[in-house]
């Protein structure tokens, strides 16, 4: 709840101006919007779309996400996953499983309209179908020097003590605030409706396929009677990604089957320098180009960053000159960069070793059972993979072996890696290993790895 003090300095305040504007409904928006609610102050959501809505997604739920989550937030999960198939564009595919859940599957629109839920509860207001067109923190619509005007599609000005842009990786806030690209990768995805026993061969078990072209990868993630099947790779290769999609939906067997949803999605990560807020407004997850560069996972990115903008947003919209929103917006950045930022410089040095050497990669992965147990504790959330290299003396020693005279000090991978000149600056338990390293076919729907018994590790 509100503190008495701040609510004694609002009496006079009008009753039109939100402490904080979140824009944008996703997992980072949601976030921040429920953590400045459950601090008691007036929060406005507002989403351009109709809620649930699709989003090109593989819908994976690590650790870090599911412990971001709010209190009581039940996982709308599709599927528990505890075995991994790798494979090194389609050969020599090795299978690992654990006792433990790896991980979950979910599908967005059911998790998003739940997290937007979880906000109404803690006392955010939503508005659906309200598109933003642009945020000004000086001219005629702004009130006075603590007022951030938030323009919107039909003309409508709503005014906010601060605001924080969660729009996507397109974002129109990150425009404003002049968020910085380092890496541009392309994704296509596709939601196949299989039959009973196709759904059955995938049951908690995913692929990773490692692809042809640098730094890409394609995924089959399980959902019930729907696999989600997509790849990624860097933007400008998009008729090789397009092969890539169409080659690997063949390699499964499921080129027969007719996808129920077909789409493609831009992902956009901030360099180094990359701006996090200009005056009173700052941006989270996608927005801010929040994800991490290796496997361009965004969704833990987008749940906690989204909750450290809510909640330093707060700080914000009580401060009550320029200098203390500066200072406050200047802590908002150091929590991220001590955290989230640590974890994307690893993650650009694995992206780069995965550019050059994708199959050492594969080999690590699916022969060294360290390896693989410090895959399951990262995405079971036990570990992280910063945490890892700085406290891990073997793990460091061999990253720095791997990525020696590569560039990873600029940008993320490659400078400038799938980057156009006009985005370079925005204008404003007990694991068990299965098998043993033998070479064999991706998995299809037709012919379906038999387990082994397990091996303990």
């Amino acid at each position: 709840m509100a503190d008495a003090a701040y609510a004694a300095d609002e009496d006079d305040e009008s009753a039109d101006v939100w402490d904080v504007v979140v824009v944008g409904a996703g997992p980072a928006g949601a976030s921040a919007a429920y953590a400045a609610a459950v601090a008691g102050r007036r929060v406005l959501l507002l989403e351009k779309a109709e809620l649930p809505r699709y989003k090109t997604c593989g819908g994976g739920i690590i650790g870090p996400s599911r412990d971001s989550l709010p209190p009581g937030f039940e996982l709308p999960l599709q599927d528990r996953v505890h075995a991994v198939t790798f494979s090194l564009d389609g050969r020599f595919a090795r299978t690992r499983r654990s006792r433990k859940m790896l991980f979950g599957l979910i599908n967005r629109p059911e998790f998003d309209a739940q997290l937007v839920e979880h906000a109404q509860k803690a006392g955010a207001e939503l508005r659906t179908g309200a598109m933003v067109t642009r945020v000004e923190q000086h001219g005629p619509a702004v009130p006075d020097r603590r007022t951030v005007a938030v323009v919107l599609s039909d003309g409508e000005t709503v005014l906010a003590r601060a605001v924080v842009g969660a729009d996507g990786s397109a974002s129109r806030i990150g425009a404003h605030v002049g968020v910085k690209l380092g890496q541009v990768d392309l994704g296509l995805e596709a939601e196949i409706p299989v039959p009973p026993s196709v759904a059955e061969d995938w049951k908690g078990r995913v692929l990773i396929d490692w692809g042809p072209m640098p730094g890409s990868y394609g995924w089959v993630f399980p959902k019930g009677d729907t696999l989600t099947v997509g790849v990624i790779s860097a933007r400008g290769e998009g008729a090789a990604t397009k092969r890539y999609m169409e080659d690997f939906v063949a390699r499964l067997g499921l080129a027969g089957f007719e996808p129920s949803v077909s789409s493609g999605h831009l992902t956009r990560c901030r360099t180094d320098d990359s701006p996090l807020s200009r005056g009173r407004v700052l941006v989270c997850g996608d927005a801010a180009g929040l994800l991490e560069p290796w496997t361009r996972e965004g969704i833990s990115y987008a749940l906690r960053s989204g909750r450290l903008a809510g909640e330093w947003a707060v700080r914000v919209a009580e401060a009550n000159d320029a200098v203390d929103a500066r200072r406050q917006a200047l802590n908002y950045a150091f929590a991220i960069k001590a955290g989230l930022g640590v974890e994307m410089a690893v993650g650009r040095r694995m992206l780069a070793v995965f550019e050059r050497r994708p199959g050492l990669l594969h080999a690590t992965l699916t022969g060294v059972r360290p390896a693989w147990n410090a895959f399951a504790d990262i995405t079971r959330g036990s570990a992280t993979l910063g945490g890892m290299v700085r406290s891990n003396g073997m793990a460091r020693r061999a990253l720095e072996l791997l990525d020696r005279r590569m560039d990873t000090t600029t940008g993320v991978g490659p400078a400038g890696r799938g980057v156009g000149q006009r985005e370079r600056s925005a204008p404003e338990g007990e694991v068990l290993d299965e098998g043993q390293g033998e070479a064999t076919n991706a998995p299809d729907a037709e012919a379906p790895e038999k387990p082994q018994a397990p091996e303990a590790v």
